[in-house]
C-alpha cells in the first residue's frame, strides 16, 4: 500500500544544514498498525510529514498503491489524507470553540458528508473510544487522555 524508497529530507537555514533523514526504505502492508519510534531528533516527524504529503522529500520516492506520487497534485494529497491515512497530532489539534462532537464530525463535513449522516458517524466513532458521555463537552473541559482519544475518533471516520 505504501513504499518509501532511498527517500533523503534535510532542512537548511543558511549555512546551516541539519540532515532529517537519509536512505530511508521503508514497506507498510494494507491495514497494518506501524509504531515509528525513536529518539528526539531522529526524523519520525519527519517521515511522517513526507508520508502525509505534508511536506516533500529532497531525493527518493514515495509510493501510494504502486504510484509514485512525484507528480501528485494538492488536490491528491488532500484526497489521500482525507480518504486513507489519519494523523493524531501531539497537539490533538482540537478547535477550542467547538464541541467534541462538532470537533470530530469536522473531518467529515470537509468530506461533503451530509449532516446527519456524519453526526451518526461522529457518535459511533466517539462511542468506541469511550466517550458517548461527552459529546458537547469543550476540548478545555477534557482530560488530556480523553483530548487524544477525540483525536483517534477522527480516525475511526476513514
Amino acid at each position: 500500500m505504501l513504499q518509501v524508497k532511498d527517500v533523503a529530507k534535510k532542512y537548511v537555514c543558511g549555512k546551516l544544514q541539519s540532515v532529517a533523514l537519509e536512505h530511508v526504505d521503508l514497506c507498510f502492508r494494507e491495514s497494518e498498525f506501524v509504531a515509528v519510534l525513536g529518539p528526539s531528533g531522529a526524523g519520525k516527524t519527519t517521515l511522517l510529514n513526507l508520508i502525509g504529503g505534508l511536506d516533500h522529500c529532497d531525493s527518493g520516492q514515495i509510493f501510494i498503491d504502486g504510484c509514485a506520487t512525484a507528480d501528485y497534485k494538492s488536490k491528491d494529497w488532500d484526497h489521500y489524507r482525507n480518504r486513507r491515512i489519519g494523523f493524531v497530532f501531539q497537539s490533538f489539534n482540537l478547535i477550542p470553540h467547538q464541541t467534541v462532537l462538532n470537533n470530530v464530525e469536522l473531518a467529515l463535513t470537509i468530506a461533503g458528508v451530509s449532516r446527519s449522516r456524519r453526526r451518526k458517524r461522529a457518535q459511533e466513532a466517539l462511542a468506541q473510544v469511550g466517550l458517548h458521555d461527552q459529546l458537547h463537552k469543550l476540548p478545555h473541559e477534557l482530560s488530556g487522555g480523553q483530548k487524544q482519544r477525540v483525536a483517534i475518533a477522527r480516525i475511526f471516520l476513514k
